[in-house]
This record gives C-alpha cells, sequence and structure tokens, in this order.
C-alpha cells in the first residue's frame, strides 16, 4: 500500500542577494510539485521542519537572513547532486573563480 503524501513543497531560488521562495504547495499539490521537479531532474531536498517553516512565506518573498543557514545547506545539497545547478552558479557571478 502507497503511504499518502500530506506534507508540505516549498520551490527555491537564488539570486545575487537572497533565496526566495518561488512556489509552495501542500497535500496533493505538494505531492504533484515534487513529482513534476523530479521529471525535470530538479533536486529535491526533504526537511519537513524547513518546508513547514518557509511554507509560511509568500511566493516571491526573499528568505530572512536568520534562516540563510538552513537554506545554504539545501543549496549545498543542490550544488553538489546537479551538474546543471552548478553551472548556473558559475555563470550568475556570484562567486570569484
Amino acid at each position: 500500500m502507497e503511504e499518502k503524501f500530506f506534507g508540505k513543497s516549498i520551490a527555491l531560488q537564488y539570486d545575487k542577494y537572497a533565496p526566495k521562495v518561488i512556489a509552495s504547495a501542500m497535500g496533493f499539490l505538494a505531492e504533484k510539485m515534487v513529482e513534476i521537479a523530479k521529471e525535470k531532474g530538479i533536486p529535491v531536498y526533504k526537511d519537513a521542519d524547513l518546508a513547514e517553516i518557509l511554507y509560511k512565506f509568500k511566493a516571491g518573498d526573499s528568505i530572512p537572513e536568520s534562516l540563510f543557514n538552513a537554506v545554504s545547506v539545501v543549496m549545498a545539497y543542490c550544488y553538489r547532486i546537479n551538474s546543471d545547478f552548478r553551472q548556473k552558479v558559475k555563470n550568475s557571478g556570484l562567486f570569484d573563480n
């Protein structure tokens, strides 16, 4: 029997200044978000506690500095596992080579 997903999903984007929420959903829509992300090769990082906190922000909201450390763990995970993500970060000019 397949377990039902009742959690929350948050999509993050990083620009030059701060990470921001670009989408959020819960329940069935959260499950669809994860499904689509996996189909598109977008890294999925599971952290229910962080998702609960980030769900309070609206799409387009920047993540406050107090959450930078937690979100940096997610971004580091994405960086490690996704060469496309790594290339985007390199091309963004955020870091000196």
